[in-house]
């Protein structure tokens, strides 16, 4: 076992928690943006809790009417359904009605089920990880993506992308939207808040080990990110964007089995509509680590495209708009039809387990105060 594996398999203890912070210690290990962790837990008594989630709209142009918090929140919310069998519970969720959706509620009820057992995808939960590296590039077998596609229904499906040319495409649109990430000001805001550097592991960011770059194009960014001047003077006279595109999108995107996209029945438009996404993703998510496939997301065309589709500005740069525009059109013609459905995209095959990772915040940190 590796150090992250160690890491993310050794819980803090348990020694004393009641049944329902057993679940919650569980549940802080779901995945979420830029390792953001949206949620607080208020334990009420030993079987009750309320999870009261936050979105990160306001500051990050990533989380598109805190959507991709609401996604995280539903995987935190399967997280904790999937937990509970190990106490012999079913999990009982409801979203509190009349709580806003940048701030909402979910009372969480433990159930007793005698003879429960615990569901399969336990020892997933801590292990699970984003793996940003090269992974192998063999196609996934059929009982693989039969046991991949059958959890996410109903109600959603797997779009795959594996041919050789599928893949290059999909690299190609990577590869020119990671020319937006690493030029556009509003991003920049966000990365230099979310990157620990010099680490391999953090528990509250994103350490700057886990993000696929060779140590010398590392050293670079790091010094580059210090302020956006050096940022706008390395783009614009050094090809600054090119070899942290390469090694992070490019690369990447051909050493895979394939991308794909979950995509549900009807568009998801509502808060409950994308925590429910987020649950079905996160079931794929812990599916994967069970048949020991790696994943990484690739979400930020599909919020790009969105944010175009309904005629709405994500940055103050003309030209970064002005060549967005192509690159939905590309996606659009990439994902077949399937694009307003479309709630998440990725990456996946088989691989190493990623040696340095995100971590999380201990279970005391998230009590809401």
């Amino acid at each position: 076992m590796n150090d992250a594996a160690r890491q993310a398999g050794s819980a803090a203890s348990l020694t004393g928690l009641t049944p329902i912070e057993r679940v919650l210690d569980y549940a802080r290990w779901a995945p979420s943006g830029d390792n953001t962790q949206p949620w607080r837990f208020e334990v009420q008594d030993a079987q009750r809790a309320v999870v009261h989630g936050h979105d990160t709209r306001e500051h990050c142009v990533y989380d598109l009417d805190g959507h991709g918090s609401h996604l995280a929140l539903g995987a935190l919310l399967e997280t904790i359904a999937i937990a509970a069998t190990t106490e012999g519970c079913r999990a009982d969720v409801a979203h509190r009605s009349g709580s806003p959706d940048a701030a909402p509620l979910f009372d969480v009820t433990l159930v007793p089920r005698p003879g429960l057992a615990p569901d399969s995808l336990v020892p997933a939960i801590r292990t699970r990880a984003v793996q940003r590296r090269p992974m192998r590039t063999r196609r996934l077998e059929a009982a693989e993506k039969q046991a991949l596609e059958a959890a996410v229904q109903p109600g959603y499906r797997v779009m795959w992308l594996e041919t050789p040319a599928q893949k290059w495409a999909a690299a190609r649109l990577l590869f020119a939207n990671a020319g937006l990430r690493l030029t556009m000001r509003e991003a920049y805001e966000v990365h230099r808040r979310i990157i620990a550097w010099n680490a391999c592991f953090s528990t509250d960011r994103i350490p700057d080990r886990s993000l696929g770059l060779d140590p010398l194009t590392l050293k670079l960014m790091r010094w580059v990110m210090g302020s956006w001047a050096r940022v706008r003077f390395f783009n614009a006279y050094l090809a600054g964007t090119l070899a942290p595109r390469i090694q992070l999108d490019l690369v990447p995107a051909l050493a895979c089995g394939a991308h794909f996209v979950l995509v549900a029945d009807r568009p998801a438009t509502t808060l409950v509509d994308y925590v429910e996404a987020g649950r079905r993703l996160q079931r794929f998510w812990l599916t994967a680590e069970r048949l020991g496939l790696k994943l990484q997301p690739e979400v930020t065309p599909l919020i790009f495209a969105r944010y175009l589709r309904e005629g709405r500005r994500f940055t103050a740069q003309a030209d970064i708009l002005a060549a967005a525009a192509p690159m939905a059109e590309r996606l659009r013609g990439l994902l077949a039809g399937n694009l307003e459905n479309a709630v998440f995209m990725g990456r996946i095959g088989a691989g190493r387990d990623a040696a340095c990772r995100s971590l999380r915040r201990p279970l005391a940190e998230l009590q809401a105060r």
